[in-house]
């Protein structure tokens, strides 16, 4: 059964820092391309970061570069975002997202909410 499911998210002040866990079953992680997304209320879903299946190349949102940080554990079969630095307009709904030939598999989202 494939299956992705975010956790690590949670209510932090700015400058904060939060880390999310993206465990998945049933992939064979070393072919797919993986990335987290984010999504605040009346907001369209957004790219955050990526790395190619051969994670060859990571890739991020301007808005987050020297701030978070995407890294992917194939043998744990873990996808993890350390984000640093948060700020208010980081909160949203943060989505796992797996990709190959082009068929995207999602997670259940965990929120993250910067508040002082």
């Amino acid at each position: 059964q494939l299956q992705l499911v975010e956790s690590g998210g949670g209510l932090v002040q700015p400058g904060g820092s939060l880390r999310l866990s993206c465990a998945t079953s049933g992939f064979s992680l070393g072919y797919y391309g993986v990335g987290w997304f984010r999504q605040a209320p009346g907001k369209e879903r957004e790219a955050v970061s990526c790395i190619s299946s051969s994670g060859g190349s990571t890739n991020y949102a301007d808005s987050v570069k020297g701030r978070f940080t995407m890294s992917r554990d194939v043998a744990k079969n873990t996808v993890y975002l350390q984000m640093n630095s948060l700020k208010p307009e980081d909160t949203a709904a943060y989505y796992c997202n797996l990709r190959q030939a082009l068929h995207d598999y999602w997670g259940q989202g965990t929120q993250v909410t910067v508040s002082s």
